[in-house]
């Protein structure tokens, strides 16, 4: 087999030279190959054409070998083709390595590219068990606050979930109507229904309905920061537009059972009376952190230090009151 292996690199050298000579010259034949015997090749090409060693796990080799072993003339009248390389022609689907730069800009470009979409703000707040509120209450805000708060209870029920507010509630800051009261009201039975303790922070606003959603987390984890504000109100009418009188009078109804509805809410949560509360909501009734906690409606004030806040980890607050 290895005298057989000698005629196809003295070929293949001949075909070179002869590939060389032809792009040189178009007038110069490539010559045909010669059909040589084993002793032939032994007794003038041994000391000429070293027989490199045969790596027995080199896919090429083998094939050769295995070739040259049951048709050892398909190596010796092999195709002179000078733009094929040596013996290609012997696999029935050669592929050939991709050059060098098309692999460089394709490892390049798949290290790269993102393998999924980025996670929205939501949901990294979610990964840490956080739902904040940072808008009116309208209904793709409940939605959200709903579905979020669902998640989490599967997620673990014995787990605390830590929500976050500074939101006007269903009134935008002048005091116009975004949104049905039962927006809160949605968010307030999520809350109740859940098994998981409830941790409320108020920061920057806690207005209307949102005041009513601080004061219903687990008592004694209810919080709010130094400069947030609260503030309780009556609901108000929605814009009537060119309704008849008798829908306007069934619109104001509903608003005072909404009002009511609220009122024993509130009480409930902040440890008054139901007259206190109705008295105070007479008008706009504003509280700052220390008022909040005198009426009831927080048990705790944060403030900047070293003690654990609600969200996990340490967050530079401590609790001044």
């Amino acid at each position: 087999m290895a005298c057989f292996l000698q005629a196809p690199i003295a070929y293949a050298i001949v075909s070179s030279a002869s590939a060389s000579a032809a792009a040189s010259s178009r007038a110069v034949r490539v010559p045909k190959p010669l059909k040589l015997s084993c002793g032939v090749l032994g007794a003038r090409n041994a000391a000429k054409i070293p027989i490199p060693p045969i790596n027995p796990k080199d896919p090429f080799l083998s094939k050769l070998a295995s070739v040259a072993s049951s048709s050892p003339e398909t190596l010796v009248n092999s195709s002179a083709n000078p733009d094929t390389p040596p013996f290609l022609d012997l696999f029935d689907s050669p592929k050939l390595m991709a050059t060098p730069a098309q692999v460089e800009r394709s490892v390049s470009y798949n290290e790269h590219r993102p393998k999924s979409p980025p996670p929205d703000l939501p949901s990294l707040l979610l990964n840490g068990r956080i739902v904040y509120i940072g808008m009116p209450l309208v209904p793709a805000v409940t939605e959200l606050v709903v579905a979020e708060l669902m998640y989490l209870q599967w997620m673990d029920p014995k787990q605390p979930i830590y929500l976050y507010i500074n939101s006007t509630g269903t009134t935008r800051d002048d005091g116009e109507t975004v949104g049905m009261e039962t927006e809160g009201f949605a968010i307030y039975d999520a809350l109740m229904q859940l098994q998981n303790e409830i941790h409320t922070v108020a920061v920057g606003a806690a207005i209307g309905q949102a005041c009513l959603l601080l004061s219903a987390g687990t008592k004694g984890k209810r919080f709010m920061m130094p400069h947030a504000k609260a503030m309780i109100q009556q609901p108000r009418v929605p814009s009537s537009g060119l309704m008849p009188a008798s829908d306007v009078l069934i619109r104001a109804k509903e608003v005072i059972i909404n009002r009511d509805t609220l009122v024993e809410l509130l009480a409930k949560h902040t440890g008054n009376s139901v007259e206190t509360v109705a008295d105070v909501m007479r008008r706009p009734f504003y509280m700052d952190a220390n008022r909040a906690k005198e009426f009831g409606v927080i048990d705790r004030i944060l403030w900047r230090g070293q003690e654990k806040c609600p969200g996990g980890g340490y967050y530079s607050l401590k609790l001044i009151s």
